[in-house]
Parts: structure tokens; C-alpha cells; sequence
């Protein structure tokens, strides 16, 4: 039997069996008499309907409370049977209810039978007002004790799962917005200098197909590794997929070296200065520099074509300095307003220096050109 009543109708079946109880030792004790043991059936039917009727406990409440009272008017020696109903009734309403409502309505059912009882204390001489109202407001008082401290619970246990669920959506907006940064660092860098390699051997094709050759095959490398990187980066869009996806090595700021490389093959030269790199640093904070100066070099492939360019990163014991300026190129460099903190290149190179506690700053320069400086605490950590 045990086995058959699941959870939520375990406290009912101890109410029902406790009541039954109640009725048999009373009974046994000859207290009513064999005259009105037949009236003890009414209310433990009537406990059996409060547990059909679950679903619409106030209603049953209602009858209950009416017909208690009507028992406790008439000095009917039933109170006891009928207090366990009532908190039985008492408990389910309670538990649907806002807790001041619930007060109220517990209020109103004892002063439906504090009356009752008043009543029969003074028309019926054979009433025992003391006894019923101990066995009337007991359970009574006891079942709205329970229902308010379980209902409690299960308002701080839908509180603490909403707060979960709000943070565990907080936790996916700053995830997606970190792989949408990733692959806007990929794709942009990637199709920049591809667009630029590929308008170079057009250019070529005909009078130094060597030079187009290379091109092409620059335009090929460049290619696989953009691909690469996505398939990781897409994979963790998928959901079990994540896996299948082969390993590609984190940058790190010996990969800045490869980089400068293949802007110089979009036609950018680029002038290297890397002091102190060898300092061991977070993985975390070396790809946040590796994107800087990626997506810095990449806006001059894209604004400045044929432009001279200079990346100086230095990494001391307290900061990571970084600096790539441009000289503006044979046609002018970026136009004005160009990725002053407009665009979202710009914007995620800030989000990452100052998710470190560093800062950044973007903008023209007086002689012509565009400058982006960084500098990052390295005691300082990701918040």
C-alpha cells in the first residue's frame, strides 16, 4: 500500500487515517453513545469528499463550515470529526491562497463556529461549549499553521528557481554575446584581407600570374584557417555537436607574429615590436590582445589599403601596453568618424581590455592615420 500513494497524497491519507482513529476511540470510549455514533459517519464521508474534491477546496470549505456549524448549534456531540475536516478543508484553501486572504478566510470560518458554539452553550443544555471549541479550533488553528509555513516554502522555493533561471539566462546572453565577438574577430579579419588578396590577383592575373599564384594561395591558407576557427566557434552553438569538432590552438601572443605576416600579404606593411611577450600570462587575457591587434590591423586592410602600420605590444611586470597606429596610406587613411567607438569592432575591443580592468582608446590621429592604444593591469582579472 505504501507503494501506491505517491507524495502529495501521503499528508491525506495520515489525516484520514488519524481521523479514523479519532472516531473508533471515540466511539470505543462511549462517549456519544451508540445513538449518535451514526452521526460520526457524516464527517468522515465527508473527509473523503474533501479528498475527491482537492481541486475546489473553497467550496468544500463552504459546505463543511456550514454544515459544522449547523452540528454545533443543534449541540450534536460531533466536533472533533468535524475540526479534522475543517483543517483538512482549511489546509487545501489556505495553501491556494495569498497569505492575508488566507488569514481572513480562517477567520471568518472560526467566527462562524465560535458563534455556533456560543449558541448552543446558551439553547442547549446538554452542550459541552469548552470541548467543542477545543476540538473545533485545535485542528483549525493547527492546519492553517501547517498550509502557511508549506505554502512559505514553496514561495521561497519558486523565488530561489526563478532566480536561477535568471541567472542562467544572464549566463547565455554574456556566452552568445562572447562567440558573436569571436566570430565577428574571425569573419571580419578573414574577409578583409581575402578581399584584398583576391582584387591583387585579378590584378595580376595577366601580366605576373607568379605574383597571382600567390595570391590565390595566400587567399587559400587564410581560408582554412578562418574555417577552422568558426567550426569550433559554431560548435558551441550546438547542442552534443561541440565535440565533433576538431581542436584548433587558442591564439596566444606568439601568434601575433603569424598575423602581422598575413596582413603584410594583403599589401600593409606592418612594423613589429614585441618586448617581454615571453612573461607567462592567462590564456583568457592573451586571446583578448590577440583580438585587438587583429581587429586593429584588420580595419587598416579595410580603411587604409597600403598603408604603413606599427603594432607595438610590451608586456611588463604590472601592465600589458599596447599600440598599433597607421600612417593613414596613399589615399588618405579611414574616413573621418571611422570607427571612433561606432562600430562594433571598436566596442568589442573595449569589452574585452575592460573586462580585464584596462582601458582602451580609438581615434584619428593629428597627422593623418588611426591609432589604437590599450593598456591592461596584469594583476587584474576578468570580473
Amino acid at each position: 500500500m505504501p507503494a501506491g500513494i505517491t507524495d502529495r497524497q501521503w499528508p491525506t491519507a495520515v489525516v484520514l487515517a488519524a481521523t479514523a482513529g479519532a472516531v473508533v476511540l471515540a466511539m470505543a470510549a462511549g462517549r456519544n453513545g451508540h445513538s449518535s455514533g451514526r452521526q460520526l459517519l457524516i464527517p468522515l464521508l465527508a473527509c473523503a469528499l474533501v479528498v475527491e474534491l482537492r481541486r475546489w477546496p473553497l467550496p468544500v470549505l463552504g459546505v463543511v463550515t456550514v454544515a459544522a456549524g449547523a452540528f454545533a448549534a443543534g449541540g450534536s456531540n460531533v466536533s472533533l470529526p468535524f475540526g479534522v475536516l475543517l483543517g483538512i478543508a482549511l489546509y487545501f484553501s489556505a495553501l491556494s491562497l495569498p497569505r492575508a486572504r488566507s488569514i481572513a478566510l480562517a477567520v471568518a470560518v472560526a467566527a462562524v463556529l465560535g458563534g455556533a458554539v456560543l449558541y448552543a452553550a446558551f439553547a442547549v443544555s446538554t452542550a459541552t461549549a469548552a470541548t467543542d471549541a477545543i476540538e473545533y479550533f485545535v485542528p483549525l488553528a493547527g492546519a492553517w499553521f501547517i498550509a502557511d509555513a508549506v505554502a512559505a516554502r514553496r514561495r521561497y522555493l519558486a523565488g530561489l528557481a526563478w532566480q536561477a533561471a535568471r541567472e542562467q539566462a544572464r549566463e547565455v546572453r554574456e556566452e552568445r554575446v562572447r562567440i558573436a565577438r569571436e566570430m565577428h574577430d574571425v569573419v571580419a579579419h578573414a574577409l578583409a584581407v581575402i578581399t584584398v588578396q583576391a582584387g591583387v590577383g585579378r590584378c595580376l592575373a595577366d601580366k605576373q600570374p607568379e605574383e597571382a599564384s600567390a595570391a590565390l594561395g595566400s587567399i587559400e591558407t587564410i581560408s582554412r584557417t578562418a574555417q577552422d576557427e568558426l567550426r569550433v566557434v559554431l560548435g558551441l552553438l550546438r547542442d552534443g555537436e561541440a565535440g565533433d569538432a576538431p581542436l584548433v590552438p587558442t591564439p596566444r601572443l606568439f601568434d601575433i607574429k603569424d598575423l602581422a605576416d598575413t596582413v603584410r600579404a594583403s599589401g600593409v606593411t606592418v612594423e613589429l615590436r614585441m618586448e617581454g611577450t615571453d612573461r607567462q600570462l592567462s590564456p583568457s587575457l592573451e586571446l583578448s590582445i590577440y583580438r585587438v591587434v587583429q581587429e586593429a590591423l584588420t580595419n587598416i586592410v579595410k580603411h587604409a589599403p597600403g598603408a604603413r602600420a606599427v603594432a607595438e605590444l610590451n608586456v611588463s611586470a604590472r601592465k600589458v601596453r599596447l599600440d598599433v597606429r597607421d600612417d593613414g596610406g596613399p589615399g588618405g587613411g579611414q574616413e573621418p568618424g571611422t570607427g571612433v567607438g561606432t562600430g562594433h569592432g571598436i566596442t568589442g575591443m573595449r569589452e574585452r581590455i575592460g573586462a580585464f580592468g584596462g582601458w582602451l582608446v580609438a581615434g584619428p590621429v593629428a597627422d593623418g592615420g588611426f591609432q589604437v592604444t590599450a593598456e591592461v593591469p596584469i594583476e587584474g582579472g576578468p570580473r
